[in-house]
């Protein structure tokens, strides 16, 4: 009983020396416990009942919208894959065509060219031919002028060593074996 005065007189100092700390008195212990729990029970029953279906729900509409994306995503990439083929084909058709553009061109060119090569060579050899004729003809006349000059330069040296007069027909058959060769 010595102790329950202790505590009887100790309680009343604590209430004499004014308010404490409520939460360390332990004569409350037992009513904070109770709406500690009641707090958890109604937190519980609210995040149980009203915010985790709702972040549920977001959380579903975000997976359904990620798998969405990722849906549309794979179709986007398979339409330019699908773009990206068709760009290459195009690519590849139009070089085709620039090549065989490039090659009639190039024939039309050199057959252009071969006409032109033609019809120049064509005037080279009628000048080569009216030219080599007029040649034959200076050669000709060189040639009969050749052997007139002999002629008359053979008689003046007959004359001129003074043997006797050069007979006309001797010099020119002299003249004529010697110009053939």
């Amino acid at each position: 009983m010595a102790d329950d005065a202790t505590h009887s007189a100790a309680d009343a100092t604590a209430h004499a020396s004014g308010p404490g700390m409520p939460q360390l008195d332990v004569a409350t212990f037992p009513h904070q416990i109770f709406w500690l729990v009641v707090a958890l029970v109604v937190i519980f029953l609210f995040l149980n009942r009203v915010a985790l279906p709702r972040i549920s729900a977001v959380l579903a509409e975000r997976a359904g919208t990620i798998t969405n994306d990722i849906a549309a995503a794979e179709d986007l990439k398979r339409q330019a894959a699908a773009a990206e083929a068709a760009y290459d084909k195009a690519l590849a058709d139009a070089r085709a065509e620039a090549q065989e553009i490039i090659a009639a061109t190039r024939a039309e060119i050199q057959a252009d060219l071969d006409e032109a090569t033609a019809r120049a060579d064509a005037r080279i050899a009628a000048k080569a031919t009216e030219s080599e004729g007029r040649i034959a003809k200076i050669r000709a006349g060189a040639m009969q002028s050749v052997e007139e000059v002999a002629r008359d330069t053979a008689a003046e040296i007959v004359t001129a060593l003074g043997t006797a007069s050069a007979d006309p027909s001797a010099v020119a058959s002299a003249v004529a074996a010697q110009m053939k060769g």
